[in-house]
């Protein structure tokens, strides 16, 4: 398997760009979010290895939660967004950073956020691994991103294709 994906792929971020870049996410945050109640909300499944190295980098006091949605069907945006799972936490009075793994047409994010915006959050904002502005569809910005990256397909760091090479440590462009 790793030598057929090997021939279809092409790295585009190393673990050590990567790492880089989180850590460099959360110092932006930890100023940004000093004094607030912040409650870090990510969008399973993509987003949580980079939620996880993300909040090894935040030095503040937070809670977390997660929230489950679908638009995808294996490679392409289904372009309706489905809740799978709906948050544990009440949101009035909270600061809320939404983590998603990839900011593409922007329908996901953007119905979260809309979905949130209902509850009383005292903010709300967004923090994405990658973003494809050429992909969007919507009127949306992520108010944090690592990377921006050009229409590819990518795997790896959270990143799935049919629930495959999530667990990879860097990256990929699949070339499928």
């Amino acid at each position: 398997m790793t030598e057929i994906f090997e021939q279809k792929s092409e790295v585009l971020f190393a673990a050590d760009d990567i790492k880089r870049s989180v850590s460099e996410l959360g110092k932006k945050i930890n100023l940004d979010y000093k004094d607030k109640n912040l409650l870090v909300v990510g969008v399973l499944k993509g987003s949580f290895v980079f939620m996880a190295d993300l909040l090894r980098e935040i030095d503040l006091p937070l809670m977390l939660d997660f929230i489950k949605v679908h638009s995808y069907n294996k490679t392409r945006s289904v372009g309706e967004v489905s809740f799978d799972l709906d948050l544990t936490y009440d949101l009035k009075g909270k600061d809320v950073l939404v983590v998603e793994d990839i900011l593409d047409t922007g329908r996901t994010l953007k119905n979260v956020c809309d979905h949130f915006s209902k509850r009383h959050a005292n903010s709300i904002k967004t923090a994405v691994l990658l973003d494809k502005p050429s992909r969007r569809v919507v009127d949306i910005t992520a108010d944090y991103r690592c990377f921006e990256i050009s229409d590819k397909f990518v795997v790896g760091y959270g990143l799935d294709y049919d629930e495959q090479f999530r667990s990879l440590p860097y990256i990929a462009q699949l070339m499928i």
